[in-house]
């Protein structure tokens, strides 16, 4: 589990507590938006793994990690 640093998978999310397809949604959403920001090592498919920053983005909030 890689919560102490600044990205977070989509398991990650199931494990706050998101369903699984909810999760997977968040992830490719983010994913879209890094690639739009020119990050496009994000447009791989498999690469799962996205800043939680970016994710708190696409929510709209914070995520209350145990940092």
């Amino acid at each position: 589990n890689n919560m102490n640093n600044h990205t977070i998978t989509y398991n990650d999310l199931v494990n706050l507590g998101y369903p699984k397809a909810t999760a997977q949604q968040i992830i490719r959403q983010t994913k879209l938006n890094m690639v739009k920001q020119g990050y496009t090592l994000y447009s791989n498919r498999r690469l799962g793994t996205v800043p939680i920053s970016a994710v708190e983005k696409v929510l709209g909030f914070k995520l209350l990690l145990n940092e």
